[in-house]
Order: C-alpha cells, then sequence, then structure tokens
C-alpha cells in the first residue's frame, strides 16, 4: 500500500514486533562492532604511529561517530532499514548507482571474512604453538580451510538471533577486557611503561598529521558494523527515543575499549614486536607479556579464534544473501540467484563468494609484501569508507524531502563533515606507499561486479527485447543481508 506522500507502508499483519529493549540493543550494538578489527589490527596500527597507537582509534572513532549520526536521521526517516543501497536509491533514483552501493557493500563483507580468516590462522598458530611464518604454506592451509568450514556452514544454513548475539558479544569483550585487566595488572607490578604511549614514530619518517591519517584509515575498519544496526529499528521498541542514544553509547563504550586496548599493549610490548606477525598475535604477545605467571596466554589465541570466526560467518552469510538479492532482482547473472532445493540456501552465490575470498587469501599470504589486515582489512576500511561518503551526501540530498514521521535530527553539520572526513580518508594521500594495493583489490572486486552487471544487462536486453528497470525493490535487499558486523 503506498499514502499520498509516496510512502510505501506495509498492511499490519507484516510490521515486525517491536521487543528490543535499550539494554538488548545496546548489546547488539557493542557486538556488532566488536570483532576481527582490534583483534588483529593493534599491532599494525602500531607500526604506524609507535606508541601513539590509541590515536588513529581515537580519530577513527570520532569519523565513526558523525557517519553514525547521518545513519540515525536517515533510518527514522526510512525505517525501512535496508541500509545504503536505499539511502542512495531514494536520493538520486540511478539504479547503476544503488547497484555499484549494494555491491560495493558486498565486496566489504568478503574482505572482511578474508582478513578474519587470517586472523583466525594467527590465533590458531599461536595457541597450538604451530610456529608456522606468516607467509608460510601453513597459515595459507589453515586460512583456506577455514573459509571451507565457513562456506559448509553457510550453505547448511545459519539462523541468528539478538539474544544469541548477546553470548558471542559476551565472549568477544571478555578478551578485550583480559587485555585491560592484565594492563593495569602490570601497572601495579611495575612491569609496564606506559610513557610509552606518548611517543610517536613513523616508520617512514613521515609527517605526524600523514602517519596519524594513514593509521586511521586502517583502524576505521575496528569501528564499522555499526551501520548494520541500523536493520534492528523495526524491533525496537522506541527507535526514534531510544535508538540514537544507545547507539552513540555503544559506539562510546567500543572507543573506549579500543583506546585501553591500544594503550596497554604498547605499554606492555616494544612496538616492533607487537608489529612483527612472526612473533605471533598482537594481543597474544600482551597477554605473555603482562601476566607471565598466569596461563591467561594459552587462553587467549582461543578466544581469539572464537571472536574472528563469528565475524567470517556473519559475513560471508552477509555477502553471499546479498549477492542473491542482487540476481533475484535481475542485475546480475540468474544462475547466482539459484537456492539449493533441499538446503533452501543460496549455493552458487555461497560458491563464488568463498572462491572470491579464496582468491584474496591466497594473494594476500603468498604474494603481498603486506600484512593481510593492513591490505584486506585496509581495503574493508577503503570500501565502506567510500559506501559512508555517499550515505553522508544521500542525507544532504533527502533534507530537502520533508517527511511527515516524527524523527531524529542530526546537527545540520552533520552530513558535510561526515562525507568530507570520509572521503578524505578514502583518498590515496591517507595511505602510505605500500598500502596502495587497497585500490588494487577494492578495484578487481568492483570491477568484477560492473562486469556481470553489463552481461546482465545485455542479456537481459537481447532476449527480452527492452532495457530492464534495474532495482524496483531496493528494500528488499535487507531481507537478504541481515543482521552482520564487518570487524
Amino acid at each position: 500500500m503506498t499514502t499520498a506522500t509516496g510512502t510505501r507502508t506495509e498492511p499490519e499483519q507484516h510490521t515486525l514486533k517491536r521487543v528490543i529493549g535499550p539494554k538488548l540493543l545496546l548489546l547488539f550494538i557493542v557486538g556488532d562492532i566488536l570483532g576481527t578489527g582490534v583483534y588483529a589490527l593493534t599491532g599494525t596500527v602500531a607500526g604506524e604511529v609507535g606508541g601513539a597507537a590509541w590515536a588513529p582509534f581515537l580519530v577513527a572513532f570520532l569519523v565513526a561517530t558523525i557517519t553514525a549520526l547521518s545513519y540515525l536521521e536517515l533510518v527514522t526517516r526510512y525505517p525501512q532499514a535496508a541500509g545504503a543501497a536505499l539511502y542512495a536509491h531514494r536520493a538520486f533514483g540511478i539504479h547503476f548507482l544503488t547497484f555499484l552501493v549494494a555491491f560495493t557493500v558486498m565486496c566489504s563483507g568478503i574482505t572482511s571474512a578474508s582478513t578474519a580468516s587470517n586472523a583466525f590462522a594467527g590465533f590458531m598458530n599461536d595457541g597450538f604453538g604451530l610456529g608456522f611464518r606468516k607467509d608460510g604454506s601453513g597459515i595459507l592451509i589453515i586460512a583456506l580451510g577455514f573459509m571451507a568450514l565457513v562456506a559448509a556452514i553457510n550453505f547448511r544454513g545459519v539462523g541468528e538471533s539478538v539474544k544469541a548475539n548477546v553470548v558471542l558479544t559476551c565472549v568477544e569483550l571478555s578478551g578485550l577486557l583480559m587485555i585491560i585487566f592484565i594492563g593495569f595488572y602490570a601497572m601495579g607490578q611495575g612491569r609496564a611503561d606506559f610513557s610509552e604511549v606518548m611517543i610517536f614514530r613513523s616508520p617512514d619518517e613521515k609527517g605526524a598529521f600523514l602517519a596519524l591519517t594513514a593509521a586511521t584509515a586502517l583502524a576505521f575498519f575496528a569501528m564499522v558494523g555499526f551501520e548494520d544496526s541500523v536493520n534492528m529499528a523495526e524491533e525496537v521498541t522506541d527507535p526514534v527515543r531510544i535508538f540514537p542514544r544507545i547507539m552513540l553509547t555503544g559506539l562510546g563504550i567500543t572507543g573506549v575499549i579500543y583506546v585501553l586496548v591500544a594503550i596497554c599493549a604498547v605499554a606492555l610490548v616494544p612496538v616492533g614486536d607487537l608489529s612483527d606477525p612472526d612473533k605471533g598475535s598482537a594481543l597474544t604477545q600482551v597477554v605473555r607479556a603482562g601476566a607471565p605467571n598466569f596461563p591467561f596466554d594459552k587462553i587467549f589465541p582461543f578466544i581469539g579464534m572464537f571472536a574472528v570466526a563469528n565475524s567470517a560467518l556473519i559475513n560471508m552469510l552477509m555477502a553471499s544473501r546479498l549477492l542473491y538479492g542482487l540476481a533475484r532482482q535481475g542485475v546480475l547473472p540468474h544462475g547466482l540467484g539459484l537456492v539449493h532445493r533441499e538446503r533452501r540456501t543460496p549455493w552458487v552465490a555461497i560458491i563464488f563468494t568463498t572462491l572470491l575470498a579464496f582468491g584474496l587469501i591466497y594473494f594476500v599470504v603468498t604474494r603481498s609484501d603486506l600484512p593481510a589486515v593492513s591490505l584486506l582489512g585496509g581495503t574493508t576500511a577503503l570500501l565502506l569508507l567510500c559506501v559512508f561518503t555517499v550515505v553522508n551526501i544521500s542525507l544532504l540530498v533527502l533534507r530537502k524531502r520533508p517527511v511527515e514521521r516524527q524523527h531524529f535530527k542530526a546537527p545540520g553539520w552533520v552530513p558535510w563533515v561526515g562525507a568530507a572526513t570520509c572521503a578524505f580518508l578514502a583518498g590515496p594521500w591517507a595511505r602510505s606507499a605500500a598500502q596502495m594495493d587497497q585500490y588494487k583489490v577494492a578495484g578487481w572486486l568492483i570491477g568484477i561486479g560492473i562486469v556481470l552487471w553489463a552481461a546482465t544487462y545485455l542479456w537481459n536486453r537481447a532476449t527480452r527485447h527492452h532495457v530492464p528497470g534495474g532495482l524496483e525493490h531496493v528494500e528488499d535487499l535487507a531481507e537478504h543481508h541481515g543482521d552482520s558486523t564487518r570487524n
């Protein structure tokens, strides 16, 4: 049904039940942001700026918060909550742009899951004392095997609920709180040197601003995930009143945790060791150095494995379902939308996204001089920074079209500053020379999408004797990419 203002409404029996209160929503948002990012990023960020590793996480938190304010206004304006593709489509109505936004989000899920796969291999290497080198065949086999397992679980079918997410969040959070606890314990024992946290050191002898910018573009990977929580807005008891306050609280909690983890890391372990993957995962080194008389270093790698495994599974679930949704709407080849007769899962989309992940994992382990988290995690941040730029610009356009419903109103400067900061961090000036490969990876992935889109367009035109209308029901894409996190 459509209202006089052109807003599509749903019959009462099809609306979602509003059962999520403030506490459950807060746990969901915190869990949505926590994950692979800080578990895998801390050492790499420290390698970029030295002891001041907390600064890039703080700046990334501020940038993410500004864009979160734009998302809050958009999701309360348009509670279908289909995300960036819907906002871009409502603002511009350009089908190809909508497709690019949706496909970019899908690619960010694959690069994030590939980052998690490499992090999983590193934590498994630590946990079982396997002694594999970061660029050795052992790490490659573990990472590929793990991704194959994720694909198998994805094919079998995965059901999630917000309450299950509470358990996962508690496990992920426990590992980070362990780092903070050990840091303060070591300080009390006189084994932590907190004077290190104010020392800025760039390996390339870049100026402080450029080095901080490059590290922030990487640290931003740890803050993404908040944008997916807007998909819960229709199930929140009072979204206009509760959602903005709880989202900003959740961002604040994760920001504080990340800064404290970074401070404890550089206070306990020399930066050179933190950034050397051959010496083990950075946070495992922190646990070992801070509490040498306790078996925490034996436990922590398994917590890390669990945290990044959860991120990989949810991201590959999102990527395959979003690819399926694009195929079902006729903008990608029909075969990508095939569903298995018995499992009722999009098996072709699962295979396609898994093969892309295999290629990324193989390249980053065997062909790239850049650590996996820097290349793939940085590519994830790059892709999403581009999406966030479009989202902020979309809000500027949509503010000219008033809506009748009550909604959250972000300060007038927010979308302007959000678009400018996200675009700045997506630019080449925000990356070191070694990080430029992120553009190659992103370009190849988006290029594959454009080729598939063009082939589908030409095939549809040749067989149907007309040019298809494109994405007619963008809001339906939310049904296929559900609740996800990219950290």
